[in-house]
């Protein structure tokens, strides 16, 4: 049995420190027959595609499911606020990199308690719904990022789509032009950048806990060089992963580093044909690293009312089973983490086949970290724009990082 009272570890943030004496539902006496799931699906059609799936769940359970539905940005804020009053919906759907927060004050169940262990899971899809070791949350879809090419002009200029760094740069070169540029990237300080940042860190052997580490810097010099030559424009320091895609779209960039999730846009210009491979990788023969990414459902603890904990752990379970996660990856252009549900995905949606491939050795961002992920984040967004902007160079700019790194950590302990 676990401890529903469990001591939140050292460094954990105060808000989330108030989940550690959470009874989910204790507030008010619950009905019985209704079971609330909490997310960030507003938009449309996405709000109506879970409302369906999750009556449909309900049915199978044998209760009513309400879906609570708030902007993503205000999702976790709000679900603090919830648990400090003891009303936390039934299921929570967390982004993965939330999820360790709730997890390490020990507000949510482990799945395998509830018969969902992760055992047919890659070890990628394992970690991104994990905590210290214990699966805490499961994926019906996830993403990562890719290599998005145009066929017409890659086929024009007589360029094959690059599979290392070498041919990546080599390519690039190739293919800029004018006002086309060769590849577009995103180098924001923020997630989009860093984001976009970490499959060169990880394939290269780097690591967010040594980025002054020989592999780190050479990552960071790889993506300097592509703007330093021109290959990449300047404004990547600027650009979303949404421009990034406007650029791509508007035929300004050859190539593109971007994630499935762009795929209904890219749909609403047929005469633009495109195809995705997996990010190049440093040298032919290594392992792709990219980040996974993408929602987990969790289960709170529920200390007034644990019998609920099973019926959420079987709401869990219908809406993430493989034909589920197929049927929405196949919706939402996002991929299936069951490795049965993946083989049919790369069959039915061939133009995305690559992201099934990528997600298979992609990570999580927290793997390592854990709840600490916001400060490499941070440190990682502010090396990139010091080392695009010339403010450094990438080995001082990631040694600047490692210093920001320990020093903010040392200030939380």
């Amino acid at each position: 049995m676990r401890d529903r009272l469990l001591r939140p570890p050292r460094g954990v943030p105060a808000a989330a420190a108030a989940l550690a004496l959470l009874c989910a539902g204790c507030a008010a006496e619950p009905d019985p027959d209704v079971y609330t799931i909490m997310n960030s699906s507003t938009d449309e059609p996405y709000h109506s595609w879970d409302d369906e799936v999750m009556k449909e769940c309900g049915e199978r359970a044998g209760v009513q499911v309400r879906q609570l539905s708030v902007p993503a940005d205000q999702l976790v804020p709000k679900a603090l606020r919830m648990a400090s009053s003891h009303s936390l919906p039934d299921v929570l759907v967390l982004d993965g990199s939330d999820m360790p927060q709730f997890a390490s004050a020990g507000g949510l169940v482990p799945l395998a308690e509830l018969g969902m262990p992760p055992d047919d899971l890659s070890e990628g899809a394992r970690s991104f719904g994990s905590y210290d070791g214990t699966y805490y949350g499961a994926a019906r879809s996830v993403n990562s990022l890719g290599l998005f090419y145009n066929k017409d002009i890659l086929e024009e200029e007589g360029v094959a789509p690059p599979r290392t760094w070498d041919e990546l740069r080599a390519s690039a070169e190739r293919l800029t032009e004018g006002d086309r540029y060769g590849l577009a990237i995103s180098a924001l300080s923020t997630a989009d950048g860093v984001y976009q940042f970490l499959p060169w860190l990880w394939s290269n052997g780097g690591d967010e806990r040594r980025l002054d580490s020989p592999e780190s810097v050479e990552a960071l010099e790889f993506v300097v060089s592509l703007v330093e030559d021109g290959s990449a424009s300047r404004s990547a320091v600027n650009w979303t992963q949404a421009d990034v895609n406007d650029q791509f779209i508007a035929g300004n960039a050859a190539m593109m580093i971007n994630g499935p999730w762009q795929q209904p846009v890219l749909a609403e210009h047929p005469d633009l044909d495109w195809g995705v491979v997996e990010v190049p990788v440093p040298e032919e023969g290594d392992e792709p690293v990219a980040p996974i990414g993408g929602t987990t459902f969790t289960v709170p603890v529920n200390t007034e009312h644990p019998e609920r904990e099973k019926t959420a752990g079987e709401l869990v379970a219908c809406l993430t089973e493989p034909q589920a996660q197929l049927e929405w990856s196949t919706k939402a252009s996002n991929v299936p983490v069951n490795p049965q549900a993946a083989e049919r995905y790369r069959e039915e949606v061939p133009k995305l086949a690559a992201f099934a491939d990528q997600v298979e050795t992609a990570r999580s961002r927290t793997e390592h970290v854990g709840t600490d992920w916001n400060v490499y984040s941070q440190a990682i967004g502010t090396a990139l724009q010091a080392a695009l902007t010339g403010e450094a160079t990438p080995e001082q700019a990631m040694s600047r990082a490692q210093s920001q790194v320990r020093q903010e950590l040392r200030s939380r302990q």
